[in-house]
């Protein structure tokens, strides 16, 4: 968001934006209808918003926020067993680990090298590609310090 002024052009903070709209909602929402419009005039050109959105935003009830319970579906348990899957499985991709994860799991706990909870193995098959990424991101940093990105070859983009 950019506030103009005699040629010159700044962007307004996020934080300052919402201080301006805690302001102008109370006063906007008890003015009458000439002076909503003055107002109105004056947030759109601080903030460069539409005037239908100014409106919606400066009519908005503030809504508390509430920090969302951070209830954890895959515990530790979970973590670590993946981790030893992942190993067993020459550390694959998650993608091609969920689709090994009901294959790998029982083999491995019939030879003796995996041993599960009920819940635990239940957890395993039904996490998703996306989360076995999340959850070995950690120990894949640590199993390949530095390297993030493949180096680009010196022959892409010549034509032979």
């Amino acid at each position: 968001m950019l506030l103009s002024g005699a040629g010159m052009e700044r962007r307004v903070t996020m934080a300052t934006r919402n201080e301006l709209i805690q302001v102008l909602r109370e006063q906007y929402q008890q003015a009458r209808r000439a002076e909503k419009s003055q107002i109105l005039d004056a947030f759109i050109a601080i903030t460069g918003y539409h005037r239908k959105h100014a409106i919606r935003v400066l009519n908005a009830q503030e809504a508390p926020r509430t920090p969302r319970p951070g209830r954890r579906v895959y515990d530790e348990a979970v973590r670590e067993a993946l981790i030893v899957l992942w190993e067993t499985a020459d550390r694959i991709c998650g993608k091609r680990l969920k689709a090994l994860l009901p294959t790998l799991i029982p083999a491995m706990e019939a030879h003796g090298h995996l041993h599960l909870d009920d819940t635990v193995r239940q957890r395993l098959l039904t996490v998703s590609a996306a989360t076995i990424d999340r959850l070995l991101a950690p120990v894949r940093q640590k199993a390949r310090p530095g390297r993030k990105r493949r180096r680009a070859r010196s022959d892409r983009g010549r034509a032979f």
